[in-house]
């Protein structure tokens, strides 16, 4: 084995030390910078959905409950994840073995509870569009706060199970002193494409197909029958329902392209390796997800865009402010 400088350890005192993770400095400058816009974009785009959906009342809402849901968790991702990935990109990991397993069941329970709310999202849109009179009697704020809770448990406990193995043994696939490395099983890599991937995407997109083909029947079924103002409002409501069959498609298309390289080990029949110790492409792409959502969900909407004008101007502040109209 190559004997290196001290300089170039992470314990330099001991033999089973990693070599330190270099980059050029210009890369370097530029992978701090690209990252660090990514984690703030991320932290600053959330938080204004979360503070626009619990200060306005008009947004009390069980879709906007969804949407906050979904908020929180990639919050969580741009204000924990990120930073410490960004922290170890040049640096080793000085945590010890306890605190490296935990980030990762962190990292692991946060996207899969972000993919449970995507799935709910999905399926308010689809009763509130295929089956609109009933929707206030199956969509409740309590049934939504109970599928809500199911969705973040549900995550934990499958995460628990996943990495029960480095529970039990924290730094097993440390190969040496300064790394944090996970390393998945294939079985276990094949439950996780199966259940955080295969079956959201299936539910998503089914969900997605229903709710295009019944806004296209709809359409079809009120074109002959109606006068030329009830027309225009029908076409109205044709548009309303195509945007949101749109937004669901974006959602399937960013989800896919964030995603897919992440589970190509499984896929491939390989065991998925994470390092925190390093800027990988395809843990840094499924993060980014996280930057997108409140893109697709929240910039969609004009409330948002109306909520953070009265946020930013610190309207906020003003007695009643939270009765203003932002529909």
């Amino acid at each position: 084995m190559e004997t290196l400088p001290g300089d170039f350890l992470c314990f330099p005192q001991l033999n089973s030390s990693c070599k330190k993770p270099t980059h050029p400095h210009t890369e370097a400058m530029l992978i701090y910078v690209l990252l660090s816009s990514i984690s703030l974009i991320t932290v600053v785009l959330n938080l204004l959905v979360i503070i626009s959906i619990c200060h306005f009342r008009q947004l009390h809402s069980p879709t906007n409950l969804l949407i906050l849901s979904l908020a929180v968790s990639d919050l969580l991702v741009g204000l924990l994840l990120m930073p410490v990935e960004i922290l170890y990109i040049e640096a080793c990991w000085f945590l010890g073995d306890i605190l490296c397993t935990a980030y990762y069941l962190v990292d692991y329970v946060i996207t899969s509870a972000s993919v449970a709310n995507m799935v709910l999202i999905s399926a308010d849109r689809y009763i509130a569009i295929c089956d609109p009179l009933h929707y206030p009697t199956k969509v409740t704020t309590r049934r939504v706060q109970n599928y809500v809770c199911f969705g973040w448990i549900s995550s934990a406990i499958f995460r628990f199970f996943l990495l029960h193995d480095h529970l039990e043994k924290p730094g097993r696939s440390n190969s040496c002193l300064g790394e944090c490395v996970v390393v998945i099983n294939y079985a276990a890599g094949v439950a996780d494409l199966v259940f955080t991937f295969i079956i959201p995407i299936l539910c998503i997109i089914v969900l997605y197909l229903r709710v295009f083909v019944a806004a296209l029947s709809q359409a079809r079924a009120m074109r002959p029958r109606v006068a030329a103002p009830t027309a225009r409002r029908a076409v109205t409501a044709k548009k309303k329902e195509m945007k949101a069959a749109g937004t669901l498609g974006l959602v399937v298309i960013v989800f896919l392209f964030c995603f897919c390289p992440y589970y190509y080990p499984a896929l491939a029949g390989k065991d998925t390796s994470i390092d925190a110790s390093s800027a990988a492409f395809d843990i840094w792409l499924a993060h980014f997800n996280s930057c997108l959502n409140p893109v697709i969900y929240a910039f969609f909407y004009p409330w948002f865009r109306k909520s953070i004008q009265l946020i930013t101007t610190l309207q906020i502040l003003k007695p009643g402010s939270c009765d203003a109209n932002v529909l």
